[in-house]
């Protein structure tokens, strides 16, 4: 089947629920416009199924409806892996043999995000979806800066450690703070390292893009769902070949 529809009570119906707030009081108008704009997001017939007054001048609504649209999945674009997928073993063995000393990794939430849960995933020894963090890794040195680390702090760490790699965690996304603190931080460890070799860097959270790296001027970007061993493998294949 290459042209799928989303399934809700049968095969290929277009069945689907979506959540908004519109910022206008709860009234007879605000569910006229709630299925007035669902209309226009392709849900035909729609049906506000939930209502909720949030405050006097803002309104939730759920909305379930048909959805008049498809995807063809010989267009949709894929990125793949362009590393290959390593055993701890493996790793500890490619940075010994390549890069001869241990990987420095630093880590931290920068700017006012304090949600350390997907840095802490990663970088902890107790890791997460039964992997072990970096810190498992014998032949990295891992230190977690924690959260709401101001970048020039962060920058600073990377020198004063000799940092291979800093690996950074933004869940907060609020007027895309995410975005605006990664370009911060690429910024400033540009500036630091004018010429010589700098540490890799590498962002994660569940609102990036993982094709907008470049953009931002980072090395990399895990979006949600990576694992601690996807990053250790990247680390690996990149930094350790690279020192050979």
């Amino acid at each position: 089947m290459s042209v799928v529809r989303p399934y809700g009570d049968t095969t290929d119906d277009g069945m689907v629920q979506v959540s908004f707030t519109l910022p206008i009081p709860p009234d007879a108008r605000a569910e006229g416009a709630a299925l007035a704009l669902a209309r226009k997001m392709g849900l035909d017939p729609a049906t506000v199924v939930h209502t909720r007054g949030v405050g006097p001048d803002f309104t939730f609504f759920v909305v379930y409806g048909r959805l008049t649209h498809s995807v063809d999945l010989s267009e949709v674009p894929v990125a793949e892996r362009d590393f290959p997928l390593l055993t701890p073993a493996e790793v500890n063995r490619e940075i010994r043999a390549r890069l001869r000393r241990r990987m420095v990794v630093l880590g931290a939430c920068i700017g006012t995000d304090a949600h350390t849960v997907g840095i802490d995933a990663i970088l902890n020894v107790k890791g997460f979806g039964g992997e072990k963090g970096l810190e498992y890794y014998r032949e990295m040195a891992v230190h977690n800066l924690g959260s709401q680390v101001e970048v020039d702090e962060l920058v600073a760490a990377a020198q004063r450690m000799h940092a291979d790699a800093v690996l950074v965690s933004q869940v907060v996304t609020q007027r895309d703070a995410h975005l605006h603190n990664t370009r911060e931080l690429a910024d400033a460890v540009h500036a630091a390292y004018p010429s010589g070799p700098r540490p890799l860097l590498i962002v994660g959270g569940p609102r990036f893009d993982p094709g907008a790296a470049v953009e931002l001027g980072v090395d990399k970007i895990f979006a949600r769902g990576t694992t601690p061993r996807e990053v250790a493998s990247y680390l690996a294949h990149t930094l350790a070949g690279a020192a050979a």
